[in-house]
């Protein structure tokens, strides 16, 4: 996708170093960063300098090449791969990640392994990149079914960013968006604002603006009045953890929406690719919810009047916050699923029709 008219990708390796586009500088700044180390790699996952499931696997995986660049031994590489693990709790995809370049380069010869790592990594990739065109082919069709009923723009909420900049292209929840708008389909996106990190207006919004794609930014609270109103078509969003029986983890506030949607018979779908999916759990209550610093939630940055970034804090200085990152979606409220592979009910036999469990 494009960033002032030129392509890129999320991340990429180029001499010797990972290259990422720093999320924390977005949308004031676009700063292109290296990573050096694993430590680089995790302290990038940790502060979000990185984000979205997909992107903090492609992450890990690259992780694992830069342990191997720096020590190649197999003690300290099995132990990166922990401290990957560690670096934040809730998207499956680091786990899945990290575990599939273990697995790959469990038993290699050490002159061999980087050679294979590197391989591995840039395959992780170029099959997210694939996965999420594909969601957007599959999610397309929802988008034309609804603009040939209405003949008029179609109104697209989201909550968070599922967009290119959480994965390797495309995005999850954007792409059926970008699909739509290179067919000529007139869209208009609601970008919730997504508090504390305001993932939606300075990333969702920041992307669909580069794309020319008509968006406007609302408080997290909006959508409900929105969707009373008539002026929500149909809702889409991403997806960090979706349980074996189609229950979504996603950015706090999902469920909420999800329960406005429900309540005014609005489309809710959820797009994501298969690497997403936790076959093992079945069960919301075993999903581990990443609870964050309050100071996300107490403090704001911003461009002041000199155009320097500055983080005010903005509670009273007594008082106590709890910043909870994700929340769960009953499969009930979700209308489908938009995989790679077509789109399914969001329920254990949905899923396991699709994929062939």
């Amino acid at each position: 996708m494009r960033i002032e008219g030129k392509e890129y990708r999320t991340i990429w390796y180029e001499g010797k170093v990972v290259k990422i586009i720093d999320q924390t500088k977005l949308p004031h700044n676009f700063v292109i960063k290296e990573l050096k180390t694993v430590k680089d790699a995790i302290k990038a996952i940790k502060i979000m300098e990185v984000r979205g499931a997909p992107l903090i696997g492609a992450t890990a995986a690259y992780g694992i090449v830069l342990a191997i660049q720096e020590r190649n031994d197999f003690e300290f590489i099995k132990k990166s791969s922990e401290e990957l693990v560690k670096s934040r709790p809730t998207a499956i995809n680091l786990k899945w990640s990290v575990d599939r370049m273990m697995k790959k380069l469990s038993g290699i010869n050490s002159d061999q392994i980087l050679d294979i790592a590197l391989k591995e990594a840039k395959e992780i990739c170029d099959e997210d990149e694939k996965f999420c065109e594909n969601i957007g082919i599959n999610g397309l069709n929802i988008i034309e079914e609804i603009y040939n009923k209405k003949k008029d723009t179609v109104n697209i909420l989201t909550h968070c960013n599922a967009g290119w900049l959480a994965t390797i292209n495309w995005g999850t929840a954007t792409s059926p968006i970008y699909h739509a708008h290179k067919k000529g389909i007139p869209v208009h996106v609601w970008v919730d604002e997504t508090r504390p990190r305001n993932q939606g207006a300075n990333l969702t919004s920041y992307e669909l603006n580069e794309e020319e794609i008509p968006n406007t930014i609302i408080a997290d609270n909006t959508g409900g009045i929105l969707m009373q109103r008539g002026e929500v078509d149909m809702c889409i969003v991403g997806t960090d953890r979706t349980l074996s029986n189609g229950d979504v983890c996603n950015k706090i506030g999902t469920y909420l929406k999800a329960l406005a949607a429900h309540d005014n018979n609005v489309s809710f779908y959820v797009a994501l690719p298969s690497s997403t999916i936790d076959w093992d759990i079945n069960n919301a209550k075993d999903i581990p919810i990443e609870e964050r610093n309050s100071d996300e939630l107490s403090h704001v940055e911003g461009v002041d009047e000199n155009n320097e970034i500055k983080k005010l804090l903005i509670y009273p200085s007594k008082s106590k916050a709890m910043n909870l990152a994700f929340d769960v979606t009953p499969a009930k409220y979700v209308t489908a699923l938009i995989t790679e592979k077509g789109i399914c009910e969001a329920s254990t036999e949905g899923l396991k029709k699709l994929f062939n469990k």
